[in-house]
């Protein structure tokens, strides 16, 4: 994640994982959500945190799952079930159960077909919100499989050329394991900044990038831009996010493709809908696993994987630049040493866990 969306020292204040993670399980068991499952929400976004990867942890996220639950918008018990099934695929009805809990269950079934005929592919509707993708894509390293996320979001993303949003951030994640590197996982979203990253720029006082949003007639803006008050991306009467390339001349329509791409191949393809159909606050998931001992031999694959990604970060940096890095080596090191050191909370996400733990009745332990 860019540094800019990273807490400045001085406004952070360090937690300890253990003492995050039982916090946010309280949290969700005050949601009416199962024990198992709130442990499971609470890995995924410490997960996110640990990783660096602030706009998709607690900072962001808990507490607008804590406003999904209580207005209604998601269910804390789903009774989700598989519609339809083959050896390698299955279809799934998360009957409106949050993506962190219900995405990980899905890629159970996706990971156990690999292991049965070499891919399992599995597609989810009716669904909410999926946190970082690559959690889900991860689970499939310790079983030496490669593992794919991707989720169709509500619209708030321009078509290039397009004067109103028609595809949502909707991102990917690959992760592949290595023998003796940090694995490979790449996590983006397919327009040029996540939504959720707008909320850190907000708490951090940061402008919008140029390319990052466009005016309302669609117009991109290639300045920077102040966050207007109360700034939601996508909606009506704010500046549309933009698809990664942000104008045509810079390929634009490649961000806009692959955004596409994941409408049909999790919302068309589970046979309801796409990011404007059903629409907020419906998501679409897909998730996968690949058994590489089904393609090839595992130490081969891992070998190749570490030469591959030796190289890569062994290329000469550019002037100004001190080194070259792959996708996932940075969120590696960075759980390195948040798992010692503690997380990084801005000071208002500590507030605000104080204020619900007061509200809640749940013992404050964040230190």
């Amino acid at each position: 994640m860019l540094e800019q969306f990273h807490v400045k020292e001085e406004d952070a204040v360090r937690v300890r994982e253990n003492d995050l993670r039982t916090t946010v399980t309280n949290v969700f068991e005050k949601m009416n959500v199962s024990t198992g499952d709130a442990r499971l929400a609470a890995d995924a976004l410490v997960t996110a945190d640990l990783r660096g990867v602030e706009s998709h942890g607690v900072s962001n996220m808990l507490r607008a799952y804590v406003a999904g639950y209580n207005s209604g918008e998601i269910n804390p018990n789903p009774n989700w079930r598989i519609v339809r099934q083959t050896a390698a695929t299955a279809n799934i009805d998360s009957d409106g159960g949050l993506g962190i809990i219900i995405g990980p269950k899905s890629m159970e079934i996706a990971i156990e077909k690999a292991r049965n005929v070499g891919v399992g592919m599995v597609t989810i509707s009716n669904g909410r919100h999926m946190g970082m993708a690559s959690y889900h894509a991860m689970m499939a390293l310790k079983h030496d499989m490669i593992g794919i996320s991707m989720t169709g979001c509500p619209p708030s993303v321009l078509p290039t050329f397009g004067a109103e949003t028609r595809v949502g951030t909707n991102p990917i994640a690959v992760a592949a394991p290595a023998k003796d590197e940090p694995p490979f996982v790449y996590d983006a979203a397919t327009s040029v900044v996540a939504g959720n990253k707008i909320g850190l720029a907000s708490r951090l006082g940061v402008d919008l990038a140029p390319g990052w949003v466009a005016d309302e007639d669609g117009t991109p803006l290639m300045d920077p831009v102040p966050i207007p008050p109360g700034w939601t991306p996508g909606m009506p009467r704010n500046n549309p996010l933009l698809p990664l390339g942000s104008t045509r001349e810079s390929g634009s329509h490649k961000g806009y493709g692959l955004a596409c791409v994941v409408d049909i191949l999790s919302g068309i393809l589970s046979g309801t809908g796409f990011g404007m159909v059903p629409g907020r606050p419906n998501f679409s998931h897909f998730v996968g696993a690949y058994s590489i001992e089904a393609f090839t031999e595992v130490d081969t694959f891992k070998s190749l994987m570490d030469d591959f990604l030796r190289s890569l970060r062994n290329t000469p940096p550019a002037p100004g630049h001190d080194r070259v890095v792959y996708a996932g080596l940075p969120e590696a090191e960075t759980f390195q040493d948040r798992s010692v050191n503690g997380i990084p909370l801005h000071k208002e996400v500590v507030q605000w866990f104080q204020d619900i733990c007061n509200e809640m009745s749940i013992p404050y332990i964040l230190s």
